[in-house]
This record gives structure tokens, sequence and C-alpha cells, in this order.
């Protein structure tokens, strides 16, 4: 699961700065998932330890407190060379001479935790989460946007290079992977608050992962 919208009204790329927890809907969005969880006979939980994330699982404990909760740095934000600038309207950051190169190769991507070692932290750490749930079993894992969308990229067999724009992982989504003997065999998705997701403000770099 994605974590809730967080408080940011300066629109900072917050990455894994301290103090960003979740904004009055956010936690609105993180009440909601602690309802849909509250009935699924989950046997372990997983969490960044990042504030946001731990606000957003917050609700969902209360009705799985006889869970530990194992704080996972492997499933934290992807780092980010832009982590605490303010991109603006017109993406005033990325003209920055001294960002330049940061920027010389969007593939790897060169401004930030290279993709591949994204998929590795993030494969490992699944993998361990589905071992701790046990045979038939249910983990809730909560992570950030970059890190999940690349582990589905991973499981998928897709590229990792994107545009952060088509990311299909939007606030306290469910992206789901089903093991069988340690193997990836199935990913579902689901947007259970998809009535309470904000309206998209223009186009350009996300300033919320």
């Amino acid at each position: 699961m994605r974590h809730g919208q967080v408080h940011n009204p300066g629109g900072v790329l917050y990455g894994r700065l301290p103090g960003f927890g979740l904004s009055e809907l956010g936690h609105q969005m993180a009440e909601r998932m602690g309802e849909y969880w509250r009935d699924v006979p989950l046997t372990h939980l997983r969490c960044s330890p990042l504030q946001r994330a731990q606000e957003t699982l917050a609700p969902t404990l209360k009705h799985h407190g006889h869970l530990d909760v194992v704080t996972d740095e492997r499933v934290t934000e992807a780092a980010n060379k832009f982590e605490g600038k303010v991109f603006g309207k017109d993406n005033k950051a990325l003209r920055d001479p001294k960002m330049f190169w940061y920027m010389r190769n969007p593939l790897k991507p060169s401004w930030g935790e290279p993709y591949t070692e994204i998929a590795a932290r993030m494969r490992a750490a699944l993998a361990d989460a589905a071992e701790a749930a046990g045979p038939g079993g249910q983990a809730l894992v909560v992570s950030h946007q970059l890190s999940i969308w690349t582990a589905r990229s991973d499981a998928e067999g897709r590229p990792f290079a994107h545009d952060p724009r088509r990311r299909e992982c939007t606030l306290c989504s469910v992206t789901s992977f089903t093991y069988r003997d340690g193997v990836v065999t199935a990913v579902e998705y689901k947007e259970p608050v998809a009535d309470l997701l904000p309206a998209k403000h223009g186009r350009g770099f996300k300033v919320g992962t």
C-alpha cells in the first residue's frame, strides 16, 4: 500500500526528509484504509520508517494489534538529489546549472537511486514479507510510489525507465503481489480511496512520492 496524501503546502520534493506527515485528507485516506483492511486476515505487517508511511498504517494497526510491525528501510522512499528543492510552476529546480549533471542519464536515473538498486531492495523486502506471512498468509507492506512502481515493473518484466506521470500508483492504492514457492505469480492493482483523490494540478514532476 502506498501512503496517503502528505501535508506539503510549500511543494517541496520531500523524499526521505523528516517531518513530512499526512495532511488532513491523508489521515482521512488512512482511516478509510483501516476499514478496508479491518476484516482481512493479515498475518504480517511491514512499513517504511518514514512518518507518512507509519501514519498511514496506524489506523489499520488498531484492527490488527496482535501483529508486530517490522520497520524495514528497504521499502523506504527512493533517494533523490533534488530532495528539499521546490520545483514550482515552471520546474525551476530543473534549470539550476548546479543540477544539470544529475540529469545526464534519465534511464538510470542519474538524479537519484538507480532503478536497479530500488528493484533489488524491494524484491528482497517483499520476499521476506511473503515468507513472514506464512503459508496462505497475507502481508501488508506500506511503502512509496516509486519504490512500489519499480517493484511492480520488476515483477512484470517491464523496463524501469518511465514517465513519472504515467505511474499507476495513486495515494493509498494497493499493489498486490502473489507468491508461490517464493516466486511472484500475479500482480493486481486497486484504488480503494479513488473518490478521495485530489484533482491533478497540471503536468510536470510529482512532488508527492
